[in-house]
């Protein structure tokens, strides 16, 4: 069954969702919020204030698109 597959089209199962009529939604990195503090250790700074207030210039200028960026 396609479902159990690990990998369909190159989307790892852990980022697949399956809504009501049987298709499959991608969930992304951005699909949930994020502080400035978890971006900066993303991009595998630790979250002192420079990078807090780096990553949160970041979220507001591009909104998801920081994220997507950094984890895809």
């Amino acid at each position: 069954m396609a479902d159990e597959d690990p990998i369909i089209s190159g989307i790892p199962a852990s980022a697949r969702t399956v809504d009501r009529s049987g298709t499959h939604q991608v969930r992304t990195g951005a699909d949930q919020p994020w502080d400035p503090e978890d971006l900066a250790v993303a991009e595998g700074h630790d979250p002192t204030p420079k990078y807090v207030e780096r990553s949160r210039r970041k979220l507001e200028e591009l909104g998801p698109a920081a994220i997507e960026k950094t984890v895809p």
